[in-house]
């Protein structure tokens, strides 16, 4: 994987932020925000497309595409549970295209965009309903609720194990 150039992300809380700055690190390669590659990198470039979950969309995916070469897609979302399948239908990435979830976090005060936090509140109100109907709580519904009622990041260096893994191959 020598011809990565750059691992390329759009972060709105700063959990996809860190986790390029963590994965940059650890391969020894830049990390710049998607915003600041055009400025940096040359068109078809070779990158790892890093962005945060919405609808199972990775934000700045399709810009990512458009201009550069993606090797490998991380989507950065809330829950615990592996998403890589939804990620690939909802971006409509080919079947040999790595492709990687990252459990990131959420933090109401680290969010961008009234729309963000408007659209947020709603999903999270609606999230929030449906656990506390629940009458046991898994471990990873507790965790969603304490990352809805008080924000908590989940970010960690060990979670990038098997994107490590892939770039090493």
């Amino acid at each position: 994987m020598n011809d990565i150039k750059a691992i390329v992300y759009t972060s709105n809380a700063g959990h996809t932020r860190e986790y390029a700055r963590l994965l940059s690190e650890a391969a020894g390669i830049p990390a710049i925000d998607l915003k600041d590659a055009e400025k940096q990198l040359p068109l078809a470039s070779e990158v790892i497309c890093m962005g945060w979950l919405m609808a199972g969309n990775v934000q700045g995916y399709k810009q990512a595409a458009a201009r550069y070469t993606v090797k490998a897609v991380c989507g950065v979302g809330m829950s615990r549970t592996n998403q890589e399948q939804d990620i690939r239908k909802a971006n409509a990435l080919p079947e040999d295209m790595p492709v990687f979830y990252l459990q990131g976090g959420y933090e109401k005060s680290r969010l961008h965009g009234l729309m963000y936090r408007m659209m947020m509140n709603m999903v999270n109100g609606s999230a929030k309903k449906k656990l506390l109907a629940k009458t046991q709580l898994t471990e990873e519904d507790k965790e969603l609720l304490e990352m809805i009622d008080k924000g908590k990041s989940t970010v960690s260096a060990d979670k990038l194990q098997p994107v490590l893994s892939w770039y090493r191959d």
